[in-house]
């Protein structure tokens, strides 16, 4: 890999590391965009820096340059953010290593530069990437405050695991959103709510709000409370995936909140952050048990929790399951109104405990 002093010569397509840490320090305002999958995010990144994450979908359509560059950030405060600076200031973009834009010109960190260049942007890409910077400037670094230990370990488990390597649409997820890491779920419904992982480890949020049953939408966090009697625990062990089929468990998931709610406990629906898979079964429950259609499922969960994020596939799925609810759709996703049809991998399946 060429140094990036070298880089730096044979190209004006990049800044230094140095002048980015100069910039921040003396004050001077700087659009730095970070193209890394959102957990990598989370864990640490530039200050200041909008995360930008995309699915293949939404890469191919930037690659056709169909696709307005501020679409591509899922954050409200960060998209204003962007609007008002991305024409009149410096953009710094970087991913974990850059050091050649032309050993992979497909890349999301090229792709974006050039868009930003078309549009009349001052656009370049950082030399070295994170990696470089982190080891010069860590005190220009901002973390997300450390995940409680009681949760197994639960802030190892990376969302680009989790999610395809990075071609999750949610989880875009905004994990930096002081929403993503509420202290506590939303009540979207009488004795239904709606939250992360972190919530599902804290006892005592859980006697508090009387949830005694609880649908784990991952496959990898664990049922913390499994072996108390006090609990009950559906898992569906679908990732934040483009290529998943969430569909298929509507059925079995409707039913065990509907057991909760119709013996008077608290349920809680939880994924990782709480914005993408656990939001499309709520969603998908509203429209089958309230008669709501998407659009007003969507509304009132987003009223709920305004920082929700169903990833485009589980969109589409829920847009093929209001066609199947009324009626107008006799193929839809498989799953529906009846059995799974091996939807994942045959060693994967609902879990109840």
């Amino acid at each position: 890999m060429p140094c990036v002093d070298f880089v730096m010569k044979m190209s004006a397509d990049f800044c230094s590391p140095e002048w980015l840490i100069d910039s921040l320090r003396s004050g001077e305002k700087v659009l730095v965009l970070d193209c890394r999958p959102q957990n990598d995010f989370v864990r640490s990144h530039i200050q200041g820096a909008i995360n930008i994450s995309l699915p293949n979908l939404m890469l191919r359509r930037l690659r056709k340059g169909n696709l307005k560059t501020s679409c591509l950030i899922q954050n409200n405060e960060a998209k204003e953010a962007f609007n008002k600076l991305w024409k009149s200031h410096k953009i710094v973009i970087y991913d974990e290593c850059t050091t050649d834009l032309n050993s992979n010109p497909s890349t999301v960190v090229d792709l974006l530069m050039k868009k930003l260049r078309q549009d009349g942007g001052n656009a370049s890409c950082l030399a070295g990437g994170f990696s470089q910077f982190e080891k010069i400037a860590n005190d220009l670094c901002r973390r997300t405050e450390k995940t409680d230990d009681s949760i197994f370990g639960l802030c190892n488990l990376k969302i680009s695991d989790d999610s395809g390597n990075g071609t999750s649409e949610s989880d875009s997820e905004n994990l930096n959103s002081p929403a993503c890491m509420s202290p506590y779920p939303v009540e979207v419904l009488n004795h239904l709510y709606l939250g992360n992982a972190k919530n599902s480890a804290d006892i005592d949020l859980l006697k508090k709000f009387g949830i005694k049953y609880i649908l784990n939408v991952t496959p990898n966090v664990p049922n913390k409370f499994a072996e108390d009697s006090d609990f009950k625990y559906m898992q569906i062990p679908v990732s934040d995936q483009l290529s998943q089929n969430l569909s298929a468990f509507f059925p079995e998931a409707i039913a065990f909140i509907d057991e909760a709610r119709e013996n008077g406990c608290g349920i809680l629906v939880h994924c990782l952050a709480g914005i993408s898979r656990s939001v499309t079964v709520t969603v998908a429950y509203l429209m089958q048990k309230e008669q709501m259609t998407l659009n007003q499922a969507y509304d009132h969960v987003k009223r709920c929790k305004p920082n929700i994020s169903p990833n485009f596939n589980f969109m589409g799925q829920l847009l093929d399951f209001e066609k199947a609810l009324s009626g107008n759709d006799t193929q839809g996703h498989p799953g529906f109104f009846c059995q799974r049809s091996n939807p994942l991998d045959s060693d994967t399946s609902v879990r109840q405990t």
